[in-house]
């Protein structure tokens, strides 16, 4: 049995380069569930079992996290692009029978996400994000705010394995304080998870996949948005963000999101950055309200 428990089962699927560690369960509707930094899909433990019920739920870890390969960057970061990323996740689905599914995306599986309802309109019926505004968005305003709140963006993309040195001398307590940090005051976490978060983030080439993550991130993925700045995210899309976080206080979020995509819907959820574990009861509601009217 997995962390997601019964019912789901785990599997490596090849996408081209490397091979995806999924866990997956239940029937119906394909839904593709993307985890963020520093977890993998376990961060989803307390939301997929109680969707099984409607939706075949698949919970990848994104290339360079959890048990995926990891392979080494590459001088223009392509290797961890969003781009890279998505057409990873759309293999994965194809591999599984789906031609079209739908997708919800965590901090920086909702930024993948951004990118896969762009570059595979036809594959994304419907996408929610989670506690993110864009990229590109981000870059272009960036404050003191944003330096303080998020100054790992700027810290995780510096060259010469700075921050890979750093991080590898404590990567548990690394991993610990970004929990306690970017949640809400008194929020709990389930042992388990964190255990098998610093059992994957532990391992050197997980942190630098990470870092090459933020790298593409300032880098090519900023090419990438650049070439898609006039175009608009055309099927439905469902924004949830924290009420305790840092995207609430510094950010119209529905305002900015309008700026990106023609059939939006959001709101915010009482909890911080982490919605799946922080608020796990309203995240279900949500995703079965807006998926299920597709």
């Amino acid at each position: 049995m997995t962390m997601l428990g019964e019912g789901f089962n785990s599997t490596r699927i090849p996408t081209g380069d490397i091979d995806i560690h999924v866990t997956h369960g239940g029937a119906g509707d394909p839904l593709l569930l993307l985890h963020g930094y520093p977890q993998t899909h376990v961060m989803w433990h307390a939301v997929a079992p109680q969707l099984v019920n409607r939706f075949h739920v698949i919970c990848p870890d994104l290339r360079g996290y959890g048990d995926s390969d990891k392979p080494a960057g590459s001088t223009d970061h392509s290797t961890y692009a969003k781009r890279t990323m998505a057409r990873d996740m759309v293999e994965v689905m194809r591999s599984l029978g789906y031609a079209a599914f739908f997708v919800a995306g965590h901090d920086r599986g909702a930024r993948v996400t951004h990118r896969m309802v762009l570059d595979y309109p036809d594959a994304v019926r419907a996408a929610c994000v989670m506690d993110i505004v864009p990229t590109a968005y981000m870059f272009e305003h960036v404050d003191r705010n944003l330096a303080e709140g998020y100054y790992h963006w700027f810290f995780l993309i510096q060259p010469d394995a700075l921050p890979e040195r750093l991080i590898g001398a404590d990567p548990a307590y690394y991993l610990r304080e970004k929990l306690r940090r970017w949640s809400a005051g008194g929020a709990q976490f389930n042992q388990a998870a964190i255990a098998e978060y610093i059992r994957c983030f532990s391992d050197p080439a997980a942190i630098h996949a990470s870092c090459e993550d933020y790298r593409a991130a300032a880098t090519i993925d900023l090419l990438h948005d650049a070439g898609d700045r006039n175009r608009k995210i055309q099927c439905p899309l469902l924004v949830l963000w924290g009420r305790k976080g840092f995207v609430h206080r510094n950010y119209d979020v529905m305002a900015v999101w309008q700026q990106y995509s023609t059939r939006l819907e959001g709101r915010s959820i009482d909890c911080g950055h982490f919605l799946p574990e922080e608020a796990p009861d309203a995240v279900r509601d949500e995703m079965l309200r807006f998926f299920r009217s597709r």
